[in-house]
């Protein structure tokens, strides 16, 4: 079968002017990639167009155009939930143009959301919940969709939800990503500012899932359970980047790359004991680092390390992001410093309950840590967090999915004036720092 998977570009982040975010940071969408890989290795023939890519055209036409230029019988689209309309007008274009091709989405709006985006959107024939590899290639070699776990399908005019997929036992089992798929890698797809030395860039996921559940985060895809690649695993497919790319420095997106100490410490091991000529960066969390595991990292080549921190108001942080004090938070930034490591803090600014003084507190607080970069989020609630459920309750929230992508305030909090007065605090907030 010959397949087409989409990465949407979504809205730009400031209306009406053109989107420059990506010279800053395009990162190369890894769950398509993985999913491309899965498919070709059954041998099928794939093709992946990033609308956020560094050859990227602009417009719903353009795309759809050299989308149907590859003759697809299957699009496959992967939405966050700013991306989900520009996907599903791209579906809507190319079944106007070619009935015949099945159209599927995935990824974590459609995870959130579930059956509710069939009975309300035309043009999908295909919702893909959760872990995509599987349940893909099953349909993809023609296999019934009442029999395929994990997909969401219209039987007639009732939309079915068949039982749900179980999680992949094996991450190892999974192909590399197939980053050779993406035009331009890998020095179109630029890592953050600040973040590296060597170049070109790439981006890895070496786990699955978060056994934590802070307010904020949709956990809809992988859920909380906590599923890994081993070390040989990892240390082959960074060889594999640099061998094949010439890739120099690698960011790991882990939500937690450092939970299983002993993988780690084997994956360092390796690395020291035979360096691949790259540098990378990692996350770890308040409360599960130490001395000896941030020597083990700056030996195998770490250069950066982030630490979650979102907030430095103690209510917040309860409420937000249960078990990290603004103790531990010290201590943790004070170890990443010692073992010559880079410290980056990842912070929120608008959770419910933020206030002026919570935000002033929280700005004082960054600039007291010695933080070598730092990252304000602007919070946006998502369907699949726990906030969601009361998020109305809370403040006033526009739910305008093209807006909703962490870059625009889309809730203010009681405790703000107007989304104007948020704007300038945050705009304040980030000039103090850098």
């Amino acid at each position: 079968m010959r397949i087409v998977l989409v990465h949407p570009a979504g809205s730009n982040w400031v209306p009406g002017l053109k989107d420059i975010t990506a010279t800053a940071n395009r990162m190369a969408p890894l769950g398509l990639l993985s999913i491309a890989a899965c498919l070709t290795r059954a041998g099928h023939e794939v093709f992946v167009h990033d609308c956020l890519g560094p050859r990227a055209v602009a417009g719903i036409g353009a795309n759809v155009r050299l989308i149907l230029g590859h003759d697809p019988e299957l699009v496959g689209f992967s939405a966050t939930t700013s991306g989900f309309l520009d996907a599903w007008e791209m579906a809507a274009a190319v079944k106007e143009a070619r009935p015949g091709v099945v159209t599927v989405f995935g990824g974590v709006h459609i995870s959130a959301l579930g059956k509710s985006l069939l009975e309300r959107f035309s043009d999908i024939d295909y919702l893909c919940p959760g872990e995509g590899e599987g349940t893909l290639t099953e349909l993809a070699e023609g296999e019934e969709p009442r029999r395929i776990d994990g997909l969401i399908w219209k039987d007639g005019d009732e939309v079915v939800v068949n039982p749900l997929r179980a999680p992949l036992p094996d991450l190892d089992d999974l192909p590399f990503p197939a980053y050779e798929k993406l035009a331009g890698f890998p020095r179109g797809y630029n890592l953050p500012l600040f973040s590296y030395i060597r170049f070109p860039g790439a981006t890895m996921i070496t786990s699955r899932g978060c056994p934590y559940q802070c307010s904020y985060c949709d956990r809809s895809v992988f859920k909380r359970g906590y599923r890994w690649n081993s070390p040989a695993y990892i240390y082959d497919h960074m060889r594999h980047l640099r061998s094949r790319f010439g890739v120099r420095h690698i960011n790991i997106y882990d939500d937690l790359f450092t939970a299983n100490r002993q993988r780690i410490a084997e994956l360092c091991a390796m690395l020291t004991r035979n360096p691949l000529g790259m540098q990378f960066n990692c996350a770890v969390r308040v409360g599960q680092t130490d001395r000896e595991l941030l020597r083990m990292l700056k030996a195998a080549g770490c250069l950066m390390v982030s630490l979650g921190i979102e907030s430095a108001d103690p209510e917040m942080l309860r409420r937000h992001k249960a078990g990290v004090t603004l103790e531990e938070v010290r201590e943790t930034v004070e170890m990443i410093r010692a073992a010559g490591l880079r410290a980056k803090g990842l912070f929120m600014m608008g959770l419910p309950g933020e206030t002026e003084a919570s935000i002033r507190r929280t700005s004082d607080f960054v600039l007291s840590l010695g933080l070598d970069d730092m990252n304000m989020t602007k919070f946006t609630p998502f369907p699949g967090a726990p906030i969601w459920e009361t998020i109305r309750e809370e403040g006033s929230f526009e739910e305008e999915w093209r807006q909703m992508n962490c870059l625009n305030f889309v809730f203010v909090p009681r405790g703000i004036a107007s989304r104007e007065r948020l704007d300038r605090l945050y705009n304040e907030h980030v000039k103090r720092f850098y």
